[in-house]
């Protein structure tokens, strides 16, 4: 087996894939990346851990038909620092060699035939927008828990009905929920599924930015597959088994009425936070004080230090004192993406909403919500 292609064709290709080997794999074989070149002038690099799988297809112009399997984290470090020109790999008993300018790299392979084979995708059940789909996620998986004792709390909850898709996470202390709309290959298509929130913002994140669809395939009760999610743009698919659907009913604790609006700069707010969140300790919170034209930010108290800021917002309902673990609200500000950030509050002891500023007198049909639950503050 040997191939030719271009050093930074290759060098994105293999980081790519390297992402999804495990850290800590349960057998060696699990560390290694395999490297197929098909008769048709194909190069295929694919990883798979049992639970998420990866695979990159590249056109070649040079190649004789093999497989090799090599260690993928060492090849996305060489192929990473290789120079900017063309790269070789040949293969040559148990040697993989890599040589690219006057650089000459030699691996040792690994037994192929010890690779599990990789899961055929699930039917597709439709299209995104690659942007649209990154954009939603990194909303979304910000609330996901890093909690691995709760599985249920690590994953995003896809909702999909007809033209609609929702995405849900949460941790208990917030709550992030997004709609938008894709193309189901059938009208009605209905799914639920909860996947890996770790695993679906990577990949999100790495399949965003092409401008193409990313093609979601979803395997069907019952159905082969049944328990995966497939994702796939540009070459480029991915597959992860998803996790049990049981899953908090959040709608009903998105609040329907409130007793005050507060529309603030996202970036002064985003700013000013962040200064006064200097002085707090890790577990205490930020204080706001909603009044008149004003919001007052306060952190620290007695004889710790402390810090007071005021910004200008336009604040409509009943004078309210809440306080927030600042970097709940922080990650909930740079989720929004707008220029206005506005908070809806019930009372200073009950979940607030944060979502993107718009008129007062256009509807709350936000595309995106996060909620936020206050900390409470002693008397």
């Amino acid at each position: 087996m040997m191939f030719r292609i271009d050093r930074d064709v290759l060098a994105e290709a293999v980081a790519w894939t390297a992402r999804s080997l495990p850290a800590r794999p349960s057998v060696p074989v699990l560390a290694g990346m395999r490297l197929e070149v098909t008769d048709d002038q194909r190069l295929k690099l694919s990883g798979f851990d049992y639970e998420v799988s990866a695979e990159v297809t590249l056109d070649l112009q040079t190649g004789e038909a093999g497989v090799v399997l090599v260690s993928g984290k060492l090849l996305a470090e060489i192929t990473r620092a290789l120079p900017a020109q063309p790269v070789e790999l040949v293969v040559d008993g148990a040697k993989a060699v890599v040589t690219c300018g006057s650089a000459r790299f030699t691996l040792l392979t690994m037994p192929v035939e010890d690779y599990p084979s990789l899961p055929a995708m699930p039917p597709a059940a439709g299209r995104v927008g690659s942007d649209v789909f990154a954009s939603a996620v990194g909303q979304v998986a910000v609330a996901a828990g890093k909690d691995d004792t709760l599985p249920m709390l690590t994953g995003v909850r896809m909702e999909i009905d007809g033209d609609t898709v929702t995405l849900a996470a949460t941790d208990r202390y917030r709550l992030a929920v997004r709609e938008l709309k894709w193309q189901p290959e059938q009208p009605g298509f209905q799914a639920v599924a909860m996947i890996p929130g770790r695993t679906l913002a990577d990949t999100a994140k790495a399949l965003g930015g092409s401008g193409a669809e990313v093609e979601i395939a979803l395997s069907s009760a019952g159905g082969t597959g049944e328990g995966m999610i497939g994702f796939s743009s540009s070459g480029r698919r991915t597959t992860t088994r998803l996790l049990d659907p049981e899953f908090p009913k959040y709608r009903s604790l998105l609040p329907t009425e409130f007793s005050a609006r507060a529309d603030l700069s996202t970036g002064s707010f985003v700013e000013a936070v962040k200064r006064v969140a200097l002085v707090a300790e890790r577990n205490t919170p930020v204080r706001l004080a909603f009044r008149g034209g004003e919001v007052v930010l306060e952190a620290g108290s007695g004889d710790e230090a402390q810090a007071v800021e005021a910004l200008p917002v336009d604040f409509d309902g009943d004078e309210i004192n809440i306080a927030f673990n600042h970097q709940f609200l922080l990650e909930g500000l740079g989720a929004i993406d707008s220029d206005i950030a506005r908070l809806q509050f019930t009372t200073p002891t009950k979940p607030a909403i944060l979502t993107a500023g718009k008129p007062v007198d256009e509807g709350a049909n936000e595309d995106y919500r996060y909620l936020i639950m206050p900390i409470r503050l002693s008397s």
